[in-house]
């Protein structure tokens, strides 16, 4: 059974309790699929939360699968194995935004091959290799690839 403990802090000193994000440090190689301007806060929430740079990396790496078969299994302290419900709270939001971010990137480059698809064939054509209806493709090719978007995900080096 989880022991009963508070989220937050009062006593927290802004600056000093909030991990070192210099470039090519742990956490700043683990969240890179952050902006650098979210990696600091989030890195805190997780070390808050006991969490360490290499635990949030073995979740992202494994896409959350030993997550998600805790959690479906449902036994009474399923969380506790990756630091409690909070800290497999934080896990699964990093998995969703890490998903979100190749989500995006895999669109744009959609956007891309479909816009040069475009060029050579028709719209029904491509809409129908595509699978989309013939409005949709044209939605899909004016898309783009605007990013930022992440070079190699995180658990690969670049």
């Amino acid at each position: 059974m989880e022991t009963t403990r508070t989220l937050h802090t009062m006593d927290s000193h802004p600056g000093d309790d909030s991990p070192e994000l210099l470039p090519g440090s742990r956490w700043d190689s683990i969240l890179s699929h952050r902006s650098p301007e979210e990696q600091r806060a989030v890195a805190g929430r997780f070390e808050a939360a006991g969490l360490s740079a290499e635990r949030v990396r073995a979740v992202l790496a494994d896409g959350g699968d030993q997550l998600y078969a805790a959690a479906a299994e449902g036994s009474p302290g399923w969380a506790e194995q990756f630091g409690g419900t909070l800290a497999a709270a934080l896990l699964a939001g990093e998995i969703g935004a890490l998903a979100a971010r190749l989500g995006r990137r895999a669109s744009g480059i959609r956007s891309l091959a479909a816009a040069d698809l475009l060029e050579d064939f028709s719209a029904v054509t491509v809409a129908e290799e595509l699978g989309v209806s013939r409005q949709k493709i044209y939605e899909i090719a004016r898309g783009g690839l605007r990013g930022p978007h992440l070079d190699t995900v995180p658990w690969r080096s670049p």
